[in-house]
């Protein structure tokens, strides 16, 4: 039996937990997920401009660790439900990465201005949407103690991932670092 994709039960401004739970679509745990599901979103349309088979597997798999995050954070925290979660390794995994492509790049020297490959651009923007859904998840652990750090340190390495991914591509594609002038 095939799922229908409308219930019709967020019509009147509420969505459901894994759990159960109802909650306004507004509240700070939807917006957390909400806004880690528009950053998997992002990362998809970077890995579509790829060539690097590389990158697009690392990209691949953060993709799948986005959707473990937002299982997480999607579960209501009364239930006796249980979700994937992270563990070390997957810090691990970006921060690997990140020294992996550091080796490649200079040193930086000053801020950078977003921009220069269209591609490194897509990095950018989800560097953004990824730090802002670090702040949500921070906010949101602060009013419900039971989000697990662990997400906070993921979001917080991703974005820094992804910085140093936008400097990468745009060393790959011959594209101009633009220094900040201030």
């Amino acid at each position: 039996m095939a799922f229908k994709i409308y219930t019709k039960t967020g019509d009147k401004g509420q969505t459901g937990l894994f759990g159960g739970a109802r909650l306004p679509k507004h509240h700070i745990r939807i917006e957390s997920y909400g806004t880690c599901d528009e950053l998997n979103s992002h990362i998809g349309l970077l890995r579509d401009q790829l060539n690097d088979e590389q990158l697009k597997t690392w990209l691949l798999e953060i993709q799948n660790k986005l959707f473990v995050v937002g299982s997480n954070l999607a579960l209501d925290p009364n239930s006796d439900l249980e979700v994937p979660g992270l563990i070390d390794t997957d810090v691990t995994f970006l921060e690997e990465g990140i020294d992996e492509m550091e080796k490649k790049l200079e040193p930086l020297k000053t801020f950078i201005l977003p921009g220069g490959d269209v591609v490194s651009s897509q990095a950018q923007v989800s560097r953004c949407v990824c730090r802002r859904a670090e702040r949500l998840v921070v906010a949101l652990s602060e009013v419900e103690e039971k989000v697990p750090n662990i997400l906070v340190q993921y979001l917080n390495r991703l974005s820094d991932f992804l910085f140093v991914l936008a400097r990468y591509i745009s060393k790959q594609n011959g594209a101009e670092e633009i220094p900040w002038v201030s």
